[in-house]
């Protein structure tokens, strides 16, 4: 199935797919199609990207006492089943006989559930509110590219937000840079020579600044090899390409 007709649906899938709601079968469909079609292996990184700092706006929580009443309760009825077992398989089996202890225990198991639920209930809406806010407040995504190696690994993510005029690039491979070198990005318009976007540091991410009109008439980019601190302004690429994508711009 190619999703990139369906962007409607591939965003829904690199959502799901992120947030861990995709699961099992269709979760593996979406992840081979991912390695064979690039326009999905990018939406699948940029709400990867987008999602990645959920944790650092929830604040730690103290787990309820219920949910402690609840574990310890699990962890004796499970050991209560596994002496019935063990008496099942013995010669002689005494009858064994369930008393008031038993029952306040199945009670105290199911009330330290529900409590459990509700706590769950109550940190899903906080994270849905969180979510919600974040998402809000996430930077457009007008292009995107996924930048690879002469092994079709993915080694960098490109994307381009029009509200702050910025280009965004995160490191999503394990590439090096030697420390006489730097890593330079060009755009590659069809007809002209490369342009240089800028040169890039040794941080997994950093923004430079674009513009929408540049980015309409770039179908390429790729970043180069070169002498420590980039090649001169005015000058073309002198080192070997060592990654190279399609910008490809979002339906949504």
């Amino acid at each position: 199935m190619n999703l990139s007709s369906h962007p409607e649906l591939l965003e829904l899938l690199a959502a799901s797919h992120a947030l861990g709601t995709l699961r099992g079968g269709a979760r593996r469909r979406f992840e081979s199609i991912a390695r064979e079609q690039a326009p999905v292996r990018a939406a699948a990184l940029v709400w990867q990207s987008r999602l990645s700092s959920m944790t650092e706006l929830q604040a730690s929580v103290t787990p309820d006492p219920a949910v402690w009443t609840r574990i310890r309760n699990m962890i004796e009825a499970e050991q209560s089943d596994q002496a019935m077992q063990r008496q099942r398989t013995a010669p002689a089996v005494t009858p064994v006989a369930v008393g008031p202890v038993g029952w306040l225990r199945s009670l105290a198991l199911w009330r330290g559930a529900a409590a459990a639920g509700a706590l769950a209930t109550v940190l899903a809406v906080v994270v849905g509110i969180n979510l919600r806010d974040e998402l809000r407040n996430a930077p457009a995504v007008q292009y995107v590219a996924v930048l690879q190696d002469d092994k079709s690994a993915a080694s960098m993510l490109v994307t381009f937000d029009p509200k702050s005029r910025q280009l965004v690039l995160q490191r999503v491979g394990s590439y090096q840079t030697a420390a006489d070198r730097s890593l330079q990005l060009w755009a590659l318009p069809p007809g002209a020579a490369p342009r240089s976007l800028g040169v890039l540091g040794d941080q997994p991410a950093l923004k430079l600044a674009a513009s929408a009109s540049e980015m309409q008439a770039v179908p390429t980019l790729a970043i180069t090899l070169e002498p420590r601190g980039g090649v001169p302004p005015g000058s073309g690429p002198t080192g070997p390409v060592l990654f190279k994508g399609a910008l490809i711009e979002k339906m949504l």
